[in-house]
């Protein structure tokens, strides 16, 4: 895309007139979809202290409610490369599946088990930032990966996306609420504690990072890095979880993570 095409213009400029339009993110996607096709979207509020909120979504082709997403909000989301990444840099950007999954993503039960199957193949972050350690995204799901060209585009239109999500938002205040809306205890704390008292076990908090860590994809040298302390120490507390869980191997604690969701 050369931005010194006028149809791009036109489009930004159609879209600051819907931004106060209940079907804003569908224009918006739809926009962003002429230059670089996807196959699914959803736009999330991360909050730093609890789960995401749901402002807008693809519709499934049922129209019922999509499951595994539900499994997501309930709490693997702690696990999401995304969400980590929103936690840690508080910047408007593109955010690429690459730039922020672990270096194990990929053979993670959560791959496995959840991402293959939801997001199929690859996806892209926009990014804007709001008050409170907030986090506005669109994220943009393929069934094939995106190309070089495609992350060239969409990094190039990234400052005029971005920046229709911070305003946006000011609409989405008005539309929903939000501001007023309660914020409910910490699913992080709740699936934590579930975690460190199944069968009696008494995690300590490194022990339930480290946990985490795993879950999310890091192999023992990146959660070391991650942790500044050493590949032994994260070994040493695997086999603390381990053994305090009653537990052999990764998947049997990510089942134990999937099953403190449901408490």
């Amino acid at each position: 895309m050369k931005l010194e095409d006028l149809a791009w213009h036109r489009t930004v400029g159609r879209l600051i007139d819907r931004l106060d339009h209940a079907n804003f993110w569908t224009a918006l996607v739809r926009a962003v979809s002429d230059y670089v096709p996807c196959d699914s979207w959803v736009v999330l509020l991360f909050y730093p202290d609890r789960a995401p909120l749901v402002l807008a979504e693809q519709a499934t082709e049922s129209g019922g409610v999509d499951e595994l997403f539900q499994d997501y909000l309930s709490g693997l989301y702690l696990l999401d490369p995304f969400y980590i990444a929103s936690r840690e840099s508080q910047e408007a950007r593109l955010v690429r599946l690459d730039e922020v999954a672990p270096d194990r993503f990929r053979f993670t039960d959560y791959y496995q088990r959840y991402f293959r199957l939801n997001i199929v193949e690859d996806e892209i972050q926009f990014n804007q930032p709001l008050e409170a350690e907030c986090t506005l995204s669109l994220s943009l799901g393929a069934a094939h990966r995106f190309s070089p060209a495609d992350i060239e585009t969409l990094s190039l239109i990234q400052p005029w996306v971005t920046a229709l999500l911070r305003q946006r938002w000011h609409f989405e205040v008005a539309l929903k609420s939000l501001q007023a809306a309660p914020i409910p205890q910490s699913r992080q704390a709740d699936l934590e504690a579930s975690i460190s008292h199944w069968n009696g076990a008494a995690l300590t908090a490194r022990e339930l990072e480290v946990g985490r860590l795993m879950l999310s994809g890091y192999s023992s040298k990146a959660i070391a890095q991650k942790l500044t302390i050493s590949v032994e120490t994260v070994r040493v507390h695997k086999k603390h979880i381990y053994a305090k869980l009653g537990i052999n191997s990764q998947s049997e604690l990510f089942s134990i993570f999937l099953n403190a969701q449901q408490q």
